[in-house]
């Protein structure tokens, strides 16, 4: 499931290179996640690539190395009872990260249709803060960024880390897809709608 997915959002654009990351829960207890090997091709990624992880981010079946980003999707399964997280390096979710959104911390998405394909979601008067959260190299300081972002917008479905990507999840891999489709077509409507300008970092 996880290598389809990979191929899926390769075709789309949203994770080229060796970008982008994807878990699924085995087991909650004792947790056990199905996780991307780090530097892999996700248009190319094959089941040999998809290591089995526990509860502190160790290998427990597979070869290779898990992705460097491990920590938050442990940080969603923890915090949001995810099945599944997965991670995106889309143009959309990565210039916007940058604009004037990044002043605010996250971007107000409201007034779409789409926003119902959101779990829990009922009309698109509903307003969906995306928070946008400072990137680091240090994951154990990144990991406590996500944790207290999540902590403090306990119903946000996902968030940006600044100049990097998006990232979602749901109580199962389908769900977590739909929120990738969603988030990234609203972004993409969001820079389409305020014009950015990704040279000057700022909305016109």
């Amino acid at each position: 499931m996880l290598a389809d997915i990979g191929r899926n959002f390769y075709q789309r654009g949203w994770v080229l290179g060796t970008s982008g990351n994807f878990s699924a829960v085995l087991s909650h207890a004792p947790l056990q996640l199905a996780i991307t090997a780090s530097g892999m091709d996700k248009g190319n990624l094959t089941s040999e690539q998809i290591l089995q992880i526990d509860a502190d981010g160790k290998v427990t079946a597979g070869h290779g190395k898990p992705s460097d980003e491990t920590k938050l999707h442990l940080i969603a399964v923890k915090l949001r009872g995810a099945g599944a997280v997965l991670h995106t390096h889309s143009i959309w979710s990565t210039l916007l990260s940058q604009t004037v959104f990044a002043q605010a911390e996250g971007i107000a998405l409201s007034g779409y249709e789409m926003l119902k394909g959101l779990a829990g979601v009922k009309t698109h008067d509903h307003t969906e803060w995306l928070p946008i959260i400072e990137n680091s190299q240090q994951m154990d300081q990144l990991a406590h960024r996500v944790e207290a972002t999540l902590q403090r917008f306990p119903d946000a479905h996902g968030f940006l880390l600044r100049g990097h990507g998006l990232y979602t999840w749901g109580k199962d891999v389908q769900e977590a897809k739909r929120h990738i489709e969603i988030f990234e077509f609203l972004l993409e409507v969001t820079g389409r709608t305020i014009g950015t300008v990704p040279e000057a970092g700022v909305a016109r």
